[in-house]
């Protein structure tokens, strides 16, 4: 059978190269009034003259468009087409307008003196090439993918995709440090003074020996050579690996993954940890030393990269994106006249029913207080950490999942699948230059993220010691194989965990069914318990929701709510962090007035849950600027720190002991507050101390027909606030009873009593 002749014209293609670099027009944010469109390559190429970018990357949807046929052919042979373009682009090149300066570097100096000594020579009327034309450019020509593209995983990148340009997406696992790589190899000649170039286009290097030049033949001396390093091409040279994402796997296999070659301009856009697209040539390359002789004919393979798609956008990469203020815009649409509070929490995981509490604690979280750094140097994190510790299918899982998920920076991992070594860093060889290096762990791969850590309970106990540097200080001290480093690990720590026993015992104290150190507990802001306790019509929304979702693959509708995407949640949380929000003295004084409150009921009621530390005042603090950054306020208000005590309180509430039967979780803070007031008031007819009942032990037992006497309000409200309520819950106590006839306040409202 005939073999098909495949003819490719290059010249050809050159002259529609050029064609392309010097009339595509580009019509993007251009309006009419400002006359005629400009030319977009060409305005590149004046950028690269005046040294003012060094890469120029070529749009193949603006390619597609001018020579379809072209595109098609780039796809297919995307190495020899890179060269193709540099070519016509050193033909197009246009004269610098902006004249060499001290800003610039000694290669522009030593590129701008070579390109006058070839025009020198060109003059003359000299043909020869004195120059290699790598060694003259100063930038690099790059392919962006075509829209349509289809995205692969790294298991179905063949053999047959060798040489053309490919799209995968994973998540990256290791990247190692930008390294200079020999591009151009620049000799001079001991005899005779000549410049002897050498390109290099493998990994390795044989170096020349005797200079070639006309007048060491003509003399028949043997010049010997040495190296100008000053002189030679290096470029900037990254290695990276990725991963398949776990939706990529198929069941019984192992996530695969491909070595990646970064090069210049797309040095230092990727970290561990990213979750990207990446477009480029995949190449062959054979093995070296050792493993050529055992691999035979065998090559390896990677990706030289030339575009790269960051899925998970951060926070300031949000708020400088084109479509920020066009998002900006739809969300305020969608919380005008609502409760924003409200609406961000119920937009978290609305698939899971209730739990309102605990969603607005990991609505805080996303957001974070002011991270502060002291003239001293000392730092005071800004990061919320949270512990959730509850019954099995209570959904614990489903929110660390999508926290991981929505937040920018995520990393999920559990308790039992993790070491010390893997939540912070272990020594590794670097597979390029054999040294010993520091590779990152979950923590620091969550650095200004969050870390999410399933089956806390379930860790060894020397690997929960390792994290606690970092949920205070956020840093990972490090002295290992002669490596002596601190790394960065400015994460939230939002951690899920059982209780000892699988189910919380009510027979046992909390401290006994949470069995976590007091040292680490008290590094979480908030902890929440979560019990699955029967109840009917609870148990009845729960299952009709549950099922609501199985039928409908989605979060049931309700009128009363309005929903956030997430796309839409970030684009929130991103323009609230921008907000830096002060606590002004008045509300410092209040929220020192209820730390010292607390701090004196705990002395007169020691609680066997926990106790009340200088940390709970800067949790405290850290919330409520969470709080006003929701608002977009620059000052926190006493209604956050209310919140924020609200919220402690919940978290507290929901850690203590069930021995106490009358505390009803579903009991009004009206009924609350009056059971306290009845209380304080029989307490002070009898002339004893308000004790652990002051939630309502005894108060119902207490005749309200026969009670007699008065309070000071100021007493009273130091009382509501250590509870965990607020001076507006006492007013609306006080509105109640007032409007029946039941209670009388003093005009100036600094006494309160019975009628």
């Amino acid at each position: 059978m005939a073999a098909t002749a495949l003819e490719f014209n290059f010249e050809k293609d050159k002259e529609v190269i050029e064609g392309f670099l010097t009339s595509f027009v580009s019509d993007a944010g251009f309006s009419v009034l400002e006359g005629e469109p400009p030319k977009k390559y060409l305005q590149i190429l004046e950028q690269v003259a005046n040294r003012e970018v060094d890469t120029v990357s070529v749009a193949l949807d603006d390619l597609n468009t001018y020579d379809e046929d072209l595109c098609k052919r780039i796809g297919q042979n995307t190495k020899r087409y890179v060269d193709l373009f540099a070519q016509v682009i050193d033909k197009l090149m246009p004269p610098a307008t902006r004249p060499i300066s001290e800003q610039d570097t000694v290669v522009d100096v030593i590129i701008e003196q070579r390109q006058r000594f070839e025009a020198l020579q060109a003059e003359e009327g000299s043909t020869d090439a004195r120059f290699p034309p790598s060694i003259l450019r100063r930038y690099t020509v790059f392919f962006e993918p075509a829209s349509k593209e289809p995205t692969l995983a790294v298991r179905h990148i063949m053999a047959q995709h060798i040489g053309q340009l490919v799209r995968l997406r994973g998540i990256i696992t290791r990247v190692t440090d930008v390294k200079p790589l020999l591009s151009v190899c620049t000799y001079s000649c001991d005899e005779c003074g000549h410049e002897v170039f050498q390109e290099v286009k493998a990994r390795t290097l044989t170096p020349l020996n005797e200079c070639q030049s006309p007048m060491c033949k003509r003399n028949k001396s043997r010049g010997k050579l040495h190296m100008q390093i000053r002189a030679c091409k290096f470029l900037r040279f990254q290695e990276a690996r990725i991963q398949e994402l776990a939706d990529q796997v198929p069941m019984g296999h192992i996530p695969r993954s491909m070595t990646v070659h970064l090069y210049e301009g797309m040095t230092r856009t990727v970290s561990t940890g990213d979750i990207v697209t990446l477009s480029g040539i995949f190449l062959p390359t054979p093995y070296t030393g050792y493993k050529a002789i055992r691999a035979g004919l065998l090559a390896d393979t990677y990706l030289e990269v030339s575009h790269v798609h960051q899925t998970k956008q951060t926070y300031d990469a949000m708020n400088q994106a084109a479509t920020a203020a066009e998002t900006a815009r739809r969300v305020q649409d969608k919380l005008e006249s609502q409760n924003v509070y409200e609406v961000l929490a119920n937009s978290i995981c609305p698939e899971i029913y209730g739990m309102t509490d605990v969603k607005k604690a990991l609505l805080l979280l996303l957001v974070g207080g002011v991270t502060k750094k002291v003239g001293d140097g000392m730092k005071i994190r800004g990061d919320i950490n949270v512990l959730l510790m509850g019954d099995p299918g209570v959904a614990k899982s489903q929110l660390l999942k999508w926290t991981s998920k929505v937040a920018p920076r995520g990393i999920y991992t559990t308790g039992k699948g993790s070491s010390g070594v893997g939540l912070t860093a272990a020594v590794m060889k670097d597979p390029v230059t054999g040294e010993m290096v520091l590779e990152g762990g979950a923590l620091v791969l969550a650095d200004n993220g969050i870390c999410c850590i399933d089956e806390f309970d379930k860790m060894e106990d020397g690997d929960k010691t390792a994290i606690h540097e970092v949920m205070e200080q956020q840093t990972i001290s490090i002295s290992k194989a002669g490596i002596v480093t601190t790394l960065n690990a400015r994460a939230s720590i939002l951690a899920a965990a059982n209780p000892v026993y699988g189910r919380y015992n009510t027979a046992l104290s909390p401290n006994q069914n949470i069995n976590l150190p007091a040292a680490l507990l008290s590094r979480f802001d908030i902890v929440f318990l979560l019990l699955d306790t029967p109840d009917l019509d609870n148990d009845t929304r729960l299952a009709q929701h549950v099922t609501m979702v199985h039928m409908t693959n989605q979060a049931p509708e309700s009128d009363a709510h309005v929903l956030l995407a997430e796309d839409e949640m970030r684009s929130y949380i991103a323009q609230a962090r921008q907000v830096r929000p002060v606590v002004p003295a008045a509300v410092g004084e209040y929220m020192t007035n209820v730390y010292v409150g607390v701090r004196k009921e705990e002395a007169r009621d020691p609680s066997d849950y926990g106790y009340t530390t200088a940390r709970t005042l800067v949790s405290i603090l850290r919330m409520s600027q969470a709080l006003a950054r929701l608002r977009f306020s620059p000052i926190v208000s006493v209604g956050d720190v209310d919140e924020a005590l609200r919220l402690m309180s919940v978290s507290k509430q929901s850690l203590s002991d069930k021995r106490s039967k009358q505390r009803k979780r579903g009991e009004h803070h009206v009924s609350r507050i009056f059971n306290l007031l009845k209380t304080m008031i029989a307490a002070e007819a009898a002339g004893a101390e308000v004790d652990a009942a002051a939630d309502g032990e005894d108060a119902t037992a207490v005749d309200l027909d026969n009670l007699q006497g008065e309070v000071s309000m100021a007493e009273l409200k130091e009382r509501v606030i250590a509870k965990g309520m607020t001076e507006t819950q006492l007013d609306d106590m006080l509105r109640e009873y007032t409007d029946l006839g039941v209670l009388f306040v003093s005009g100036d409202r600094s006494r309160v009593r019975f009628v």
